[in-house]
């Protein structure tokens, strides 16, 4: 069972989500007025990491002509989206799975919030090629994730940083710390240069840092 499967984890990860990533909320309505500087007012819109849904209401509230393409390999997470969207839901076509799952397109934007930092530099570099493919020539893009420096002591310094602001917004001191660790063992996190580097890679122009949240980074960038 992944922690994305696990129903008691799955029920607290908004609560969660917003103690441990610093402005989660503004981010997410920052994401949106990026996306609407080259999309649509009635955009088709591809959301990967969609499972919780926190991205896809906040979209589908500040932008109601946009339609949306959500993507999750957690059946219960996307369940938790659903839930949370209510009413909204019914402008988002749910796909269970990953990039390979997505429709084709066309899109006229898409997102990946939290998300890449999860899947290994080769991994990772696929996925945004095939995000790059299935967007319209100029369409949008916005990304955000851990990205900080991987190795030594600027590493543990960071680390430590996103603990104290975990243990700041109410997390207990036990279990932020123990994070540390976890990060360390479990997530192929890059740097922010390394992170620029593969959207360039996978075709990305105009790579723009807008958010800056601790461990956390986020840049907006458009297909050439």
């Amino acid at each position: 069972m992944t922690p994305f499967s696990d129903p008691s984890l799955v029920s607290r990860y908004a609560e969660k989500t917003a103690r441990i990533v610093p402005g989660v909320q503004d981010l997410h309505r920052m994401a949106s007025v990026l996306l609407a500087e080259h999309a649509s007012a009635d955009a088709r819109v591809l959301v990967l990491g969609a499972g919780g849904g926190l991205e896809l209401k906040a979209f589908a509230e500040l932008q109601p002509g946009w339609q949306f393409d959500g993507v999750d390999p957690s059946a219960e997470m996307l369940a938790l989206a659903r839930t949370a969207l209510g009413p909204l839901a019914s402008r988002v076509r749910f796909h269970e799975g990953y990039i390979d799952s997505a429709p084709e397109g066309p899109f006229d934007a898409a997102t990946c919030l939290l998300t890449l930092h999860f899947l290994p530099a080769a991994e990772r570099r696929t996925t945004l090629g095939e995000i790059h493919r299935r967007l319209r020539p100029g369409a949008p893009f916005v990304v955000a994730h851990h990205s900080f420096p991987n190795e030594g002591p600027a590493q543990d310094r960071w680390l430590a940083r996103n603990a104290a602001y975990a243990i700041a917004s109410g997390v207990p001191a036990a279990q932020a710390e123990s994070s540390i660790a976890a990060i360390k063992e479990r997530l192929p996190v890059l740097s922010p240069e390394q992170d620029v580097a593969l959207l360039h890679e996978a075709g990305f122009s105009n790579v723009e840092l807008f958010y800056a949240g601790l461990t956390f980074k986020g840049w907006t960038a458009r297909k050439a």
